[in-house]
């Protein structure tokens, strides 16, 4: 069954069962608390706790996605028979409408039904807390009997205990968590690949690690799409199935498998990232997509391989699914990124060659200078880097890393961010007075697209910091050039009539019938301060804009200068993204 049926299969499986089917969420997650987006569960965190209702906002109490994932703790892992950065999860999520029982027959169904994947399981694993060390956090769960007797009146006789790997730990820092149960299947070679991981959200784990029951428990599976395509596929690793071998399969001779391996994985997360709105850079996900793209762009350069053909070959893999790939934007910033690294490596190639041997601190030194993967400085430097490991790199690395967090602090009186709301960003009094600039620019954007693309518009999300304000929201398709301008000309029509800006505090249900605007699957405190952008002497019935929102902003619209659209561009299925600035 090929990977595409596999994802159809799934979805048309727990629909038949009366899921609401979601559409994947981005790979930049609303959680702060984690880089990427790790998990299918992620976008259904809060439904876990009862934040949010999902009768209310999907129209079922049970969801199930095939969610765009990226693990950047493998990434040095790549090569080998199973390791990948960007993974798809085949998931079904219940938030009180059913639990073990239900979830673990509804796996069985799926894997061995004849009309579904008509696999043999090997083996299960259930939770038993024996192998847990003592003062672990996961001491006191009971051992999960239930799951054992409903697995054994399936008939899976060979049931394993395997002790702390089979609990679920929260996403984050804090969130839902409870014992799992994990099915094993046996690839070409005979050897058992864990193929879903059906977890039992019983407690939520604060951040001290401590455990209290959930009032309403629910489930949460997650079942890797490339595994899955393996032991369905008959063959013996990720790679050799149709989710990867068209793209290997077009790499010259002579490029070392493990080389294939690692350009296949990257040429997917790399394409994969950009689309969802990352770009490289110095800092968190822009890192991790600039390393991938250098150490792409090495090989790629050492094997004369073509990566437009190699990310055309991927795109049409995957485009039907995933239609927010966009191929023209991926390539160009490919081609920015191997323009600026080649430059880059040139001169570090030249420093590599004055020198007879290279420390670690050295190697530290190039690695920063000039922006040579360690991995690549290793390969380059050859013998003269011989002594230099990674675990003595890293030490340098980190005390290099509190060294700059130290001046930081200095720098700002001790205080780092001088404004850090989460949403908004400024380490400086003068980058505090763009960030405001740019954050009621943010509000008058959002109303505009509303008035020129229709009330469906609804935010769902933004990030501002000094240089600019990234803005999502719900859209079926790409906006017209034509439609760009209509909102950049509303928006700084409002801009020219410098309307004053206000807010007023009052009851959440008092703030929803004036009509602002507000995250309708946020849940609010009882009081609500409301910003409202309206002309001078009005009030906040005949504003321009009013949202919920917490400040600051400008006083007036006319401090904010001249807004200007720099980007739009897909996020995820239905969700768009607008960068913008203020000159």
């Amino acid at each position: 069954m090929k990977g595409s049926e596999i994802r159809e299969k799934f979805l048309e499986y727990f629909k038949e069962k009366g899921h609401a089917i979601v559409p994947s969420s981005s790979l930049v997650p609303d959680d702060p608390s984690v880089l990427l987006t790790t998990a299918g569960m992620q976008q259904f965190k809060r439904y876990y706790t009862g934040e949010l209702d999902a009768k209310h906002d999907f129209g079922a109490k049970s969801t199930a996605s095939v969610q765009k994932c990226f693990r950047t703790s493998d990434i040095d892992e790549v090569g080998d028979d199973s390791h990948l950065t960007f993974f798809e999860m085949l998931g079904n999520f219940s938030f009180g409408g059913y639990f073990k029982r239900e979830a673990i027959e509804y796996a069985y169904e799926f894997i061995t039904g004849e009309k579904w994947m008509n696999l043999k399981i090997d083996y299960v694993t259930v939770f038993d807390p024996k192998e847990v060390p003592e003062g672990d956090w996961r001491k006191n769960v009971p051992r999960d009997d239930e799951s054992k007797e409903i697995w054994e009146s399936l008939g899976v006789k060979n049931i394993k205990s395997e002790g702390v790997d089979v609990f679920w730990g929260p996403t984050g820092s804090e969130g839902p968590c409870g014992p799992t149960t994990e099915i094993y299947i046996k690839n070409s070679e005979g050897k058992a690949v864990e193929i879903w991981n059906i977890v039992f959200n019983e407690f939520y784990c604060d951040s001290s690690k401590k455990l209290t029951k959930l009032k309403t428990p629910g489930i949460d599976t997650g079942m890797g799409l490339e595994r899955l395509a393996t032991v369905s596929q008959k063959v013996p690793t990720i790679f050799d199935t149709d989710l990867f071998s068209p793209i290997i399969n077009v790499m010259p001779d002579g490029v070392p498998t493990i080389t294939k391996r690692v350009l296949a994985d990257h040429i997917r997360g790399i394409a994969f990232l950009i689309s969802d709105g990352v770009l490289p850079s110095n800092k968190e996900a822009g890192y991790v997509l600039r390393k991938m793209m250098r150490r792409s762009i090495f090989h790629v350069n050492k094997y004369s391989a073509d990566f437009r053909m190699l990310f055309e070959v991927f795109l049409n893999t995957y485009k039907h699914f995933y239609p927010e790939l966009n191929k023209d934007l991926v390539i160009s910033e490919f081609e920015n990124e191997k323009a600026r690294f080649e430059k880059a490596l040139m001169m570090g190639e030249r420093e590599i060659e004055k020198l007879k041997t290279i420390d670690t601190s050295t190697a530290f030194k190039i690695v920063s200078s000039y922006g040579v993967p360690y991995e690549l400085l290793k390969e380059i430097a050859g013998e003269k880097a011989e002594g230099v490991n990674r675990e003595d790199f890293e030490v340098v690395f980190e005390h290099h890393r509190e060294v700059s967090k130290a001046g930081i602090e200095k720098k700002f009186g001790g205080h780092g961010l001088i404004l850090d709301t989460g949403e908004l960003k400024a380490g400086s009094e003068e980058e505090l007075k763009k960030v405001l600039r740019l954050h009621t620019a943010t509000h008058l954007l959002h109303e505009s697209l509303r008035r020129v693309l229709g009330n469906s518009v609804e935010q769902r999300g933004s990030d501002i910091t000094s240089e600019r304000t990234r803005f999502d929201f719900t859209f079926p398709r790409k906006l017209t050039p034509d439609e760009l301008s209509k909102v950049e000309d509303m928006a700084n029509d409002a801009v020219r009539k410098d309307l004053v800006v206000s807010f007023k505090e009052m009851a959440k249900s008092e703030a929803e019938r004036t009509g602002a605007l507000h995250f309708f699957r946020e849940k609010y405190p009882e009081n609500v301060k409301v910003y409202y952008i309206a002309p001078k002497g009005k009030g906040i019935e005949e504003a321009f804009s009013k949202e919920f929102c917490g400040g600051p902003h400008v006083t007036h619209t006319g401090e904010i200068g001249k807004i200007k659209i720099s980007k739009e561009e897909a996020v995820s299925a239905g969700v768009r993204r607008i960068r913008a600035t203020v000159l």
